[in-house]
């Protein structure tokens, strides 16, 4: 297995185990994060991210948790995987089955330099959101909507961790 792919590899079993601290070690401190609800820049605030989404999940009920991944390939600059979530979501206490599929850049020294995951909206709000999101969730407000709140939470989160 390519060193890179090792890197996913052992990125995705620390999330499963819901360890943020080894997920944040994966990336390069200047990496950037990409998805529906985030736009991040740095391992600080990447790793804030994966604490708080932890934390949240741990509180909600760890036993609704589960993640499962597979398709992971990397080479020296490009990597690849397919992830799947099982969740309460926090906003709601609804169940969630989120498909994820990442795609990476790493760093010549093996971290994570780019991170982009990528699923679908409308499906993952119908879930998380009950019947706004099945009304709105294909609509561009819901989605700034989520990032907003998102965005909120995480700056909260990490003002709060810092007292």
């Amino acid at each position: 297995m390519h060193p890179n792919a090792q890197t996913l590899q052992r990125f995705y079993t620390a999330f499963g185990q819901l360890d943020h601290a080894t997920m944040q070690a994966c990336y390069a401190p200047d990496a950037t994060f990409d998805d529906e609800a985030f736009s991040l820049k740095g391992r600080e605030q990447i790793g804030g991210m994966w604490r708080m989404l932890a934390t949240a999940t741990s509180k909600n009920g760890r036993e609704h948790w589960k993640l499962e991944s597979s398709g992971i390939e990397a080479d020296d600059k490009t990597g690849r995987a397919h992830w799947e979530a099982h969740y309460l979501f926090s906003a709601t206490g609804r169940k969630v089955h989120n498909i994820i599929d990442g795609t990476f850049t790493f760093t010549p020294e093996g971290l994570i330099a780019t991170h982009r995951d990528r699923f679908n909206f409308w499906r993952w709000s119908r879930q998380a959101l009950g019947t706004p999101g099945l009304l709105l969730g294909w609509s561009p407000s819901l989605k700034r909507k989520v990032r907003s709140t998102a965005a909120g939470n995480l700056a909260k989160f990490l003002a709060q961790e810092k007292k």
